[in-house]
């Protein structure tokens, strides 16, 4: 019997077997919390983070909104940062969450922002 976090970690590892970042395309990670967004861009050849963005920045947490549009708004802030890097291509990595909801306009948020995955 499987409780919900064994479930969404086994689902994790899944799709970090198939999904791989290096340093022309790194790892889009995406980490929910129940009050929190976190975004981070990762070499997995180095194992180093390029670069983060979160829902707790300064910028983005003094903004009005739902989660949901605060999400969009991490993801803007990772593609800005990824462009700063001169990075256009990136592999998503949604963590073992349902690609939906606050994941989603992460995602539609970093395309906005000129991310290709």
């Amino acid at each position: 019997m499987a409780t919900k976090a064994l479930r969404k970690e086994k689902i994790k590892f899944r799709v970090r077997k198939k999904v791989i970042g290096t340093a022309q395309r790194p790892r889009l990670s995406v980490f929910r919390s129940n009050a929190d967004i976190y975004v981070q861009l990762i070499d997995d050849d180095s194992a180093t983070t390029l670069a983060s963005a979160s829902s707790r920045d300064k910028d983005i947490s003094a903004q009005k909104g739902t989660k949901s549009e605060k999400s969009k708004l991490v993801g803007a802030a990772i593609a800005r940062k990824a462009s700063a890097l001169g990075l256009s291509d990136v592999v998503f990595d949604r963590g073992g969450n349902l690609y939906h909801g606050r994941v989603k306009a992460v995602a539609e948020g970093a395309r906005e922002g000129g991310l290709k995955f």
